[in-house]
């Protein structure tokens, strides 16, 4: 029998350094079925270490969940015992981070990408922009859809138009009366 564990750890791109895995809620590590009733295990803090005794190699599967719902991404990881320790790399792209989970990708280094983890090519923004206002929108039909959005996906909306909101563009957040309003400005 071997003794192993494993953790996971974040790595900052520009020092290298690791850093706290606190952008995730949980691990779930799905062992092979010879585990018996071990064979999942769900763990809830960082590192999110799992320590075991086993005879064989495998297939791992660690199932590790975003804070701020931000999803369960799956890594494969291939248990063995070839050297004494070794570390596996694997990137998660996290698509749409909420705010928390953006400032936690950020604490851990580089994020990829501009704000949001969007990465975009400079100059074609504006002209992006401005193809997309040129566009007809039917604001009836777009206010009605917008009224039957749960409260999660509406902060997502908001969050969209802040992003995107361009010169020509005026908001107005009228807290008074719990609500927010986007037109854009007349020339």
């Amino acid at each position: 029998m071997r003794s192993w564990n494993i953790r996971l750890v974040l790595v900052n791109e520009t020092t290298g350094e690791d850093v706290q895995a606190n952008l995730f809620e949980k691990a779930t590590y799905k062992l092979h079925p010879t585990f018996g009733d071990r064979e999942t295990q769900v763990i809830k803090r960082p590192p999110f270490k799992i320590q075991e005794e086993g005879w064989g190699e495998f297939d791992l599967r660690i199932i590790v969940s975003a804070i701020d719902k931000g999803g369960d991404h799956e890594l494969l990881h291939d248990l063995n015992f070839q050297k004494e320790r070794y570390e596996a790399e694997h990137k998660i792209t996290f698509k749409n981070p909420k705010a928390n989970l953006l400032e936690r990708l950020k604490e851990s280094g580089s994020i990829g990408g501009e704000e949001n983890g969007v990465k975009s090519k400079r100059g074609d923004e504006s002209a992006k922009k401005k193809r997309r206002s040129e566009k007809g929108v039917d604001m009836e039909r777009l206010a009605d859809s917008l009224q039957r959005l749960g409260e999660e996906d509406l902060l997502q909306v908001v969050q969209m138009v802040h992003d995107n909101k361009t010169a020509d563009t005026y908001t107005k957040n009228d807290v008074e009366r719990g609500c927010t309003r986007q037109h854009p400005t007349l020339k």
